[in-house]
């Protein structure tokens, strides 16, 4: 497998996006998950009792939803990310620029998840002339 080609800030593009491999969060990331946080809390824990709170069985965690997703997140779900440029502009350091990323998380049905925007300095090729 080759490495990823290093993108310079002359490659991005507002409206390019970049789609991830998907990710299933299995029954072992969330038992881990909660383990190493101590999270001991029946909704997490428990498909009866989620269910008896009107939720189609046991969630993750929201720490661990925000790590892929802001929707429910639920073991067995798979997720998959596209990252969209939104902007990008040059910044106050002339070998610099500043683009912005927009993460959509999508599950198995296709349905977005998670959108979340972030910042990123990135070299460029040249200064600014």
């Amino acid at each position: 497998m080759s490495a990823p080609r290093s993108l310079w800030f002359e490659d991005f593009e507002p409206g390019q996006r970049y789609p991830t491999r998907e990710r299933r969060i299995t029954d072992a990331d969330h038992e881990a998950f909660c383990r190493l946080v101590g999270y001991e809390v029946p909704i997490f824990l428990d498909d009866a009792y989620a269910k008896s709170r009107g939720m189609p069985g046991r969630i993750c965690p929201s720490h661990l939803v925000m790590s892929f997703s802001t929707a429910i997140v639920r073991p067995g779900d798979s997720l998959r990310t596209e990252v969209e440029v939104v902007e990008k502009r040059i910044s106050s350091k002339p070998d610099r620029g500043v683009v912005v990323f927009r993460d959509h998380v999508y599950n198995q049905d296709s349905a977005e998840v998670f959108r979340n925007d972030k910042i990123a300095l990135i070299r460029r090729r040249a200064p600014a002339p």
